[in-house]
C-alpha cells in the first residue's frame, strides 16, 4: 500500500519535536557553561552577551575534580571488567547445561532486578562495616568497596542479557570445537565468545555506565579520597553560593568519555541488545 502524503509530515514532525526535547537541555547546559557567572544567575539568556571559557579552568580548582575522575574511571572500567568476566562463565553455564536448579538460578536472578535498590543501601553499609572490624578488611569508604556494590546491581542483568546472547549461537559451535579437540573452555573462548562479541560490548558498556553515573550508593559508601564525579559535582554548591556555570562545565566535561564511548561502540550495543532480548 502507498503511504498517505500527509504521513511523512507528521513522522518528520514527531522527530523534530523528540530531538528538539534532547537537544534543548543541552544547548541550556553549554550556554551556561560559556557565562560569567552572574549572567547565569541573573536570568537565562539565549544568545549570551558574554562568553567565557573560565568556567572550565575554575572547574579543577574549586574541587578536586581529576581525584574524583580517575576515581570514576577506575571503579567503572574496574566494575565493567568484571561484571562481563562473572556474567561469561555463568552465562555460557545456563546456556548449554542442563543443570538441577537451572530454572530457579535464573528466575532468581532475573528478580533480583525487580527491588529499588535503595533496599540494599543499609543491609550493604553493615556488611561492609561489620566485616572490617571482623577480619580488618576495609571495604567501606574504599574503591574496592564500591566495585563489589557495583556488581551486585550490574552483574544479574549482565548475566540474563548474555544467556539470551549465548541462547542465539548455534551448539553445533560447540560441538565442531569439541571435534577438533577444544574441551568447553576452549570452544568458549575460541567459538563463543568471538560470535558473541556485540553481546559482550553492550553489557560491558550496561555496567560501565551503570557505575560511572551512579549517585546513591556513592554518597554514602565513599570518603573525600574515594568519592565519584556524580557525587564530587556537588561541591560546586557551598553554604553561600552555587556555581552554576562551573556546574554546566564540570558536567560538559564529564560526559566525554560516557558519550565518545557509546558512539565509537554503538553498533555493537544496538545489535547486542537486540540479539539478547529474543532467543
Amino acid at each position: 500500500m502507498r503511504e498517505p502524503r500527509w504521513l511523512p509530515w507528521v513522522r518528520w514532525t514527531v522527530l523534530g519535536l523528540l530531538a528538539l526535547f534532547t537537544l534543548l537541555p543541552l544547548y541550556v547546559m553549554a550556554s551556561s557553561s560559556l557565562k560569567p557567572l552572574r549572567d547565569v544567575q541573573s536570568g537565562f539568556d539565549w544568545i549570551p552577551s558574554t562568553l567565557t571559557l573560565r568556567p572550565f579552568y575554575d572547574i579543577w580548582q574549586t574541587v578536586p575534580l581529576g581525584r574524583y575522575f580517575v576515581n570514576s574511571l577506575v571503579v567503572a572500567s574496574i566494575s565493567a571488567v568484571a561484571s562481563v568476566t562473572v556474567a561469561i562463565f555463568a552465562a555460557y553455564a545456563v546456556s548449554r547445561y542442563r543443570f538441577a536448579g537451572r530454572r530457579i538460578f535464573t528466575v532468581t536472578v532475573l528478580s533480583t532486578q525487580m527491588f529499588p535498590g535503595i533496599l540494599f543501601l543499609l543491609p550493604l553499609f553493615m556488611i561492609f562495616v561489620n566485616l572490617g572490624h571482623a577480619t580488618g578488611l576495609e571495604l567501606y569508604g574504599t574503591r574496592t568497596g564500591l566495585i563489589v556494590t557495583y556488581l551486585t546491581f550490574s552483574l544479574p542483568f549482565s548475566i540474563w542479557m548474555l544467556v539470551g546472547y549465548f541462547d542465539s549461537i548455534p551448539t553445533a559451535l560447540d560441538e565442531a570445537a569439541k571435534v577438533d579437540g577444544n574441551g568447553p573452555l576452549g570452544a568458549l573462548f575460541r567459538v563463543v565468545i568471538p560470535a558473541a562479541i556485540p553481546g559482550i560490548v553492550a553489557v560491558a558498556i550496561y555496567a560501565f555506565m551503570t557505575a560511572w553515573g551512579e549517585v546513591l550508593f556513592a554518597s554514602v559508601m565513599t570518603d573525600e579520597s574515594t568519592r565519584t564525579l556524580a557525587v564530587g559535582l556537588r561541591g560546586y554548591a557551598t553554604e553561600n553560593n552555587v556555581y552554576w556555570n562551573q556546574v554546566m562545565a564540570a558536567s560538559l566535561v564529564v560526559s566525554v568519555p560516557v558519550v565518545a564511548g557509546f558512539l565509537l561502540l554503538q553498533r555493537y550495543l544496538v545489535q547486542g541488545l537486540t540479539a539478547g532480548a529474543v532467543k
